[in-house]
């Protein structure tokens, strides 16, 4: 026997929250407790009837889906909020997860991917509409260069150049050779890169550098 899983549908247009609720009552552990049109009603429903399940329209008028899955969240123990949205938009799905979304699906009336995602969240688990999975994984990865981007944020140009050469193992004349500058110059570089990442040598220096892929940040000829 299936657990009834209590369900809170929000969405601006009445036909999409009709649909959505047909949809959901097929399964016979659904039920869908309360209904809402605006974000600001959704938190209030949410909040009055206490579901197990959200599913929130990612634009609705005033407070968005965005706003109200964060306060859902954070209001309502133990409910789970699914953000829909008509269209994939990575940096709409991005904020979604940052606001505490348990699940992010594209709105395909008739089709069984929301059903899927709750049944898979009403248990715990996360669900990504599987159309969104590749955009998923490349702002996460957009996230971690950034991330990594931030720790050289001190450094110049040069600067980085020089110390993505120290990783290759070249010496200061190897660097000066390749860069077409002094060795006494490099040696400046080194000692402002050193200082900058307040490491003690070249050494460390290095691999601070490639624990944070350097070569992902810069490019040399």
């Amino acid at each position: 026997m299936f657990k009834t899983v209590n369900i809170l549908v929000a969405d601006d247009h009445a036909i999409v929250r009709r649909g959505l609720k047909a949809l959901l009552e097929r399964q016979k552990h659904f039920k869908v407790i309360a209904e809402a049109e605006t974000g600001k009603e959704a938190i209030e429903k949410a909040q009055l009837n206490r579901p197990h399940v959200a599913v929130l329209d990612i634009r609705m008028p005033g407070v968005s889906g965005i706003e109200a899955c964060c306060q859902i969240v954070n209001s309502v123990e133990a409910c789970k909020v699914i953000m829909l949205k008509a269209y994939a938009d990575d940096e709409l799905l991005f904020a979604a997860i940052q606001a505490g979304a348990s699940g992010y699906v594209l709105k395909r009336i008739g089709d069984n991917e929301l059903v899927h995602a709750i049944e898979r969240i009403s248990k715990g688990d996360g669900f990504l509409d599987s159309s969104m999975v590749t955009a998923a994984f490349n702002e996460v990865h957009k996230a971690s260069e950034a991330q990594h981007a931030a720790k050289f944020s001190a450094l110049t140009s040069q600067e980085m150049i020089v110390l993505f050469l120290v990783t290759k193992g070249m010496t200061n004349r190897q660097i000066a050779f390749k860069l077409y500058l002094g060795e006494g110059t490099v040696r400046n570089y080194v000692s402002s890169v050193l200082s900058k990442l307040a490491v003690v040598n070249r050494a460390e220096a290095a691999a601070f550098a490639v624990k944070h892929d350097i070569d992902k940040l810069v490019e040399t000829n």
